[in-house]
């Protein structure tokens, strides 16, 4: 707690946000893209002190949001399914689809678990010989490693009442997608810890040589601040790279031993985004060596197009389109105890961000 205390010390703290100040030489318009900066930023008031031609905006860095409501219907409906034991972690319980949500499933009688590792939803499947115990795999690359190593324990184990429905989608396709947005504008990217950890700062020189300034940061005011400051003096030296600020936890390579078993286990495919659509190896599925823990192949799902719920910018929103207070529904008909889009349910959703500390603004 002292080491990450210290990056929360107002007097390595204050400096920084004089020095934020002075770093401004030309507008900017910056994505945080990960939904714990979000969260983050809101927390510890960064947003109030931003100085006048710097904004920020929030992309497709929540996980559960970016979930699509065709995904949702079908995990749902799985739920539903007798003799099938849905273990989830508690984001997804409250998201809704066009059938209610898995908290509903759960009301009417479907057996529904909330887990706090895949491990634990491979631990259920012993325990549980009768069900078929599917983990509902919503996620980055950050828990795509765990996900890949139950499955190799139950490989091993030859437990064959586990499974996975795999919704794991990785980071940079949809900037890719994003940043063809010329309407977006975008000058840099503070890049997500978590995911690079597992990725390496290095995922990002491709946007770098395509001219963004780009800084991996954590999660504390120091490194949120700085991380703005330097995003700032890329832009106004025009000398876009990629700075890695947060080298306690993220290095240029990534963890390679986690990358190798997620190689093992998955493969690229296209993947529906909520918002973006479906975008070209955005996602990850099951390779056919471990095909009898693909629940989409046990169960035959078929996924079914779906309309977002009617007057929903969530969409938008995760494209840095717009801001929540600008959805009618934001804070009237959708609030966290009567979410309309999972941007309001999600712990790291903007609209849930917006919501708790920013309303006021």
């Amino acid at each position: 707690m002292k080491y990450i205390d210290e990056y929360r010390d107002s007097s390595l703290v204050k400096p920084l946000v004089r020095e934020l100040k002075k770093s401004l030489t030309r507008p900017v318009r910056l994505m945080e893209v990960c939904g714990t900066h979000t969260m983050a930023i809101f927390r510890t008031g960064i947003r109030t002190i931003l100085p006048e031609g710097m904004e920020i905006v929030s992309g497709p860095g929540c996980p559960v949001c970016v979930t699509s409501a065709s995904h949702m219907d079908a995990f749902i409906a799985m739920a539903e399914i007798p003799g099938v034991r849905v273990a989830i972690f508690g984001d997804l319980f409250r998201v809704p689809g066009n059938t209610g949500s898995l908290a509903n499933a759960a009301a009417r009688g479907a057996l529904v678990e909330v887990v706090y590792s895949p491990m634990d939803a491979l631990e259920l499947a012993r325990n549980n010989p009768a069900d078929t115990v599917v983990f509902l795999g919503v996620g980055f690359e950050t828990t795509t490693p765990g996900i890949a190593a139950t499955i190799l324990a139950a490989h091993h184990e030859d437990i064959d009442n586990f499974c996975v429905f795999s919704t794991q989608k990785v980071i940079p396709g949809p900037l890719e997608a994003l940043l063809q947005d010329p309407e977006l504008n975008i000058n840099g990217l503070l890049c997500p810890g978590h995911v690079s950890a597992i990725i390496g700062a290095g995922a990002y020189q491709p946007f770098v040589d395509q001219g963004l300034a780009c800084v991996v940061a954590g999660f504390e005011p120091a490194d949120l601040i700085n991380g703005l400051i330097l995003l700032a003096k890329q832009v106004g030296d025009s000398t876009p790279k990629v700075e890695n600020i947060y080298s306690r936890v993220v290095s240029w390579e990534g963890n390679t031993r986690a990358l190798a078993m997620v190689d093992e286990i998955f493969e690229p495919a296209d993947m529906e985004w909520r918002g973006l659509g479906v975008i070209d190896d955005s996602g990850l599925t099951i390779r056919e060596k471990y095909q009898k823990f693909d629940a989409q192949k046990r169960f035959d799902i078929k996924l079914v197009p779906t309309e977002e719920p009617k007057g929903c910018l969530c969409g938008a929103i995760l494209k840095g389109q717009t801001v929540p207070p600008q959805c009618s529904l934001f804070s009237t008909r959708c609030t966290p105890s009567t979410p309309i889009g999972p941007c309001m349910v999600s712990s790291e959703g903007t609209c849930a961000a917006y919501y708790k500390y920013g309303r006021d603004r």
